[in-house]
C-alpha cells in the first residue's frame, strides 16, 4: 500500500511538473519568434538606416538655414514704414573700366540710378565670390529684360587694412565689368557699414601683414535711384528670387510716373 502511495505521489508530481514546464516552453518558444521576425543584423541595414538619418538631418538643416535668413530679412523690412538702412558715407573708389584713376564716392553717388551694394571683402574664401557672382548674373539678366543697363553693381569693403584700392581693382574684374569697388579708412568703413546696418568683425587696428577672420553681414541691398533701401537679399535668396524682385520694384518705379 505504501509502495503503491510513493508511486502515485511520484506520478502526480510528474505530472504537475510537466504542466509547469508547458508554459515556459511556450514563453520560450515566443521569445524565440519574436526575436526571429525582427531579423538579424546586418551591415546593408545599418548603413541604410545611417544614410537615411543623415539625409533628414541634412534636410532639417537646410530648412532650419531657410527659416533664420527669413527671420533676418523681416527683420529688416518689417518694421514700421521703410527700414532706416543707408545714409551718409564717404568712401574712395577704385580704379575700374568705367573709372580709371580713384576718387571720393559719396552717397550722392548713389543717386539717379538702382544699385545692388554687397559688402565683404577679397579675401573671402567661397561666400563673398558666390554672392557677387549672383548679383552680377542679376545685373546682366536685368540689362537683357529692359534692354539697357539700369543697375549698378557695388562692392564695399569691410577689411580696409589689407584691401587696397590695387587689391579691390584686381578683385573687382572678376566680377561684373561695371561693377564699381570702395574701400577707405577703418572709421569710413565703420560709418558706411553703420549706415547699412551691416556687422563686420575686422579688429580697429590690424595690419596688412597680420593673420585675422573677417566675419560680415551676408547680404546685398537694392537701393533706388533715390538711394532709398528697397530690398535685402540673403544667401539663400536665388539669382531668379532677386531678378524678380529688382524688375518689380523698376515696374513700381515707373508707374509712379519715374523714370529710369
Amino acid at each position: 500500500m505504501q509502495s503503491f502511495s510513493r508511486s502515485l505521489l511520484r506520478s502526480s508530481t510528474a505530472s504537475l511538473s510537466r504542466r509547469a514546464a508547458q508554459p515556459l516552453q511556450r514563453r520560450y518558444a515566443s521569445s524565440f519568434r519574436d526575436k526571429s521576425a525582427i531579423g538579424p543584423f546586418t551591415w546593408k541595414a545599418a548603413t541604410l538606416f545611417l544614410a537615411t538619418g543623415a539625409g533628414l538631418y541634412a534636410y532639417f538643416e537646410s530648412e532650419k538655414g531657410k527659416i533664420q535668413e527669413r527671420k533676418r530679412q523681416e527683420a529688416l523690412t518689417s518694421s514700421v514704414g521703410k527700414p532706416n538702412i543707408g545714409g551718409p558715407f564717404v568712401l574712395t573708389a577704385a580704379p575700374s573700366s568705367t573709372n580709371r584713376t580713384p576718387k571720393e564716392f559719396t552717397e550722392r553717388d548713389l543717386l539717379g540710378k538702382f544699385t545692388l551694394i554687397y559688402f565683404g571683402f577679397t579675401n573671402c574664401p567661397d561666400i563673398c565670390p558666390e554672392e557677387l557672382d549672383k548679383m552680377s548674373d542679376v545685373v546682366d539678366e536685368t540689362d537683357k529684360l529692359l534692354g539697357k543697363p539700369v543697375i549698378q553693381p557695388i562692392f564695399i569693403s569691410c577689411d580696409p587694412a589689407r584691401d587696397t584700392l590695387p587689391q579691390v581693382t584686381a578683385y573687382i574684374r572678376d566680377f561684373h565689368p561695371r561693377m564699381i569697388g570702395l574701400t577707405g579708412t577703418y572709421d569710413q568703413v565703420k560709418k558706411a557699414c553703420r549706415s547699412y546696418r551691416v556687422y563686420f568683425s575686422t579688429p580697429p587696428d590690424a595690419k596688412a601683414e597680420d593673420d585675422y577672420l573677417v566675419d560680415h553681414s551676408i547680404f546685398f541691398y537694392l537701393m533706388d535711384p533715390h538711394g532709398q533701401f528697397v530690398d535685402a537679399f540673403g544667401k539663400n535668396s536665388t539669382a531668379e528670387d532677386v531678378t524678380t524682385k529688382v524688375m518689380q520694384a523698376v515696374e513700381r518705379w515707373r508707374a509712379g510716373g519715374e523714370k529710369i
